[in-house]
């Protein structure tokens, strides 16, 4: 089966869209967003005052916290930037477990690393603090925090079979798949380098299952503990991974293709957002390079599928890899280094072809469960040798869920240098076809190891060169974000960011664009739930020892945290001294 007849499987899970509309209907949209906003305008004498946000008023940022959680806090943050005893945390662990035995080490762990990073062991044990942190103005992203504990031979050895296809193996098709999107052995454990984000391994379908399931446990406890709740879920967790690197490398060299003929009408260097082929000449460069007779593409580009301006944009050459142009029978692209065309499309088999389909269907799934109880679904970002993929399949679901409000969230990770692009042309899809944007913005979580990769392989790093440019592109992406819900109530952003001067921006350009907090369309990835703004802070559960291997990597990922500014440290000692020294060391969260 080719990737061609794959996108019928794509749309029979995902449901069916309507073709791009033409002017006309986008400023009908327009005019209706336009309404919502006016309608937002008139209640605005019922909101509250724009709260006042002072970052170093400790006494508001921790009053739901009782000392002995801060003097926890200080404790394990201390530990946890020992690197005497990260580099053998794990022996110790087991040390602990032996001499202790396991009722004794689960009560050490919950007085400590469990209890600073684990919310409890199941649903019904997490639920009181879920609400406790409603009742102080904090939401919850539920994520269960249990991990597979393979050895990094084991998950080299389960990626390298999942990310190649049959073909593959028998030594047919690699080739034609570009370094980038190919399984490559010395970075097959995905772990290596990465500490703040969790990693799925492919195991078999049956393993995928289980995932789903976890995930539909996580939806059902969100949507039951809170009315407002996100939950969020990993593509690489619910299928075959060969298929998202496949998908990945047709995605990347459609788009790949368009800049070329932008290039030779003479429009390169445009935003993504701007460039438009002349379909007049496009069709020119079709016939001379051989992919299709004159006759043949008269009806590639009707008025049906391109509205009546003469040109295409990105968005528009996107919609033409879909199996329902006559094009996609035709879809090749030249070869960069050979000068050949070859067939943009892959090939699967019929066990390929049903492991794609369940992946989809698992997705279906989720959100459909999320939209029966009320919870919003975040995606989160994976390597960029997946996520042309993953964002593609995430639109296919914002398409058909998005309708009334933002229930499916894409992540865009900001240390990437075409994230800016990206971020436009969703905006102007959602625009286009009258869906409503939800975006969590995030700087990036796998970035020593996407630049080792490319620069041992051989492709262009996709990261920014520096920490300030990753900065400036977090901040061009989110004021870009933040224009559009001024003029769209129905768009969202989770604003995923611990930095306090983006924070700061944040607030800064709410208040010019006139964006409230009781809008609910900003929301905050860490904590100023307790100044009156919309805050979701991740809540892990799970059993003691399965676990383990979750509170390993925390504690990995707040040893660079402590090497830092030490900001949170310092602010949990002041708060501490500070109760001290006012005599409410006692202090109870009311």
């Amino acid at each position: 089966m080719s990737l061609r007849r794959a996108f019928p499987v794509l749309r029979s899970a995902l449901s069916r869209r309507a073709p791009l509309s033409t002017a006309p209907a986008t400023r009908e949209q327009h005019a209706a967003g336009l309404e919502a906003v006016r309608g937002r305008g008139a209640a605005e004498d019922a909101r509250p005052p724009v709260p006042a946000v002072d970052f170093g008023n400790t006494q508001e940022a921790y009053r739901s916290r009782r000392s002995w959680e801060l003097a926890r806090s200080l404790l394990v943050l201390r530990l946890c930037a020992s690197p005497a005893l990260l580099a053998r945390h794990e022996q110790l662990l087991r040390l602990a477990r032996r001499l202790l035995g396991q009722r004794l080490f689960d009560r050490l762990m919950k007085m400590t690393f469990y209890g600073q990073f684990v919310a409890g062991e199941d649903q019904e044990s997490i639920r009181p603090l879920i609400q406790h942190n409603r009742a102080f103005g904090v939401g919850s992203i539920l994520d269960y925090g249990v991990e597979e504990d393979l050895t990094p031979e084991e998950a080299e050895r389960e990626e390298m079979e999942s990310c190649t296809s049959a073909s593959e193996r028998d030594g047919h098709g690699t080739r034609k798949r570009e370094k980038q999107f190919q399984a490559h052995r010395a970075f097959g454990d995905r772990r290596d380098g990465v500490v703040s984000t969790r990693t799925y391994f492919y195991a078999s379908e049956a393993k995928c299952d289980s995932h789903m399931e976890t995930f539909l446990r996580c939806i059902e406890a969100s949507g039951g503990a809170s009315e407002d709740g996100f939950s969020a879920i990993k593509l690489t967790a619910l299928g075959r991974p060969q298929f998202l690197l496949q998908f990945s490398d047709v995605l990347t060299k459609w788009r790949r293709f368009f800049h070329q003929m932008a290039a030779e009408q003479g429009k390169a260097g445009l935003a993504a957002v701007d460039t438009k082929l002349e379909v007049a000449a496009l069709q020119e460069s079709v016939v001379k390079m051989g992919i299709a007779s004159r006759m043949e593409i008269e009806n590639w580009f009707t008025v049906e599928t391109l509205g009546v301006s003469g040109t295409l944009d990105l968005l528009d050459w996107g919609s033409l890899i879909d199996s329902r142009t006559e094009l996609s029978r035709h879809l090749v692209v030249p070869n960069m280094q050979t000068g050949q065309l070859e067939p943009l499309l892959s090939r699967f088999t019929e066990e390929e072809e049903r492991q794609m389909t369940r992946m989809l269907q698992r997705m279906d799934v989720l959100a459909k469960k999320a939209s029966e109880v009320g919870v919003r679904l975040m995606v989160d970002a994976e390597q960029t040798y997946f996520q042309p993929a993953i964002s593609r399949l995430t639109l296919e679901m914002q398409r058909r869920f998005n309708v009334e409000r933002p229930l499916i969230f894409n992540t865009y990770q900001c240390y990437l240098k075409d994230t800016y692009d990206n971020v436009t042309l969703d905006v102007e899809l959602a625009r286009r076809e009258g869906w409503c944007f939800g975006a969590k913005l995030v700087r990036g979580a796998y970035m020593a190891q996407e630049r080792a990769r490319a620069l041992e392989i051989g492709y262009e790093d996709p990261i920014n060169p520096t920490y300030e440019a990753t900065n400036a592109m977090y901040h061009r992406c989110l004021n870009y974000v933040l224009e559009e819900l001024k003029h769209n109530a129905g768009a969202a952003v989770m604003v995923a960011s611990h930095n306090e001067d983006t924070v700061r921006f944040t607030l800064c350009r709410m208040e010019e664009l006139g964006l409230h907090p009781a809008d609910c369309q900003v929301y905050f990835g860490q904590l100023l739930g307790q100044a009156g703004y919309p805050v979701y802070k991740y809540v892990p559960y799970g059993p003691v020892m399965e676990v383990l291997p979750y509170l390993s990597r925390r504690a990995l990922e707040n040893s660079g945290v402590m090497k830092g500014a030490q900001r949170e440290w310092q602010l949990l000692w002041q708060e501490l001294k500070r109760r001290l020294r006012t005599g409410s060391l006692f202090h109870r969260p009311a």
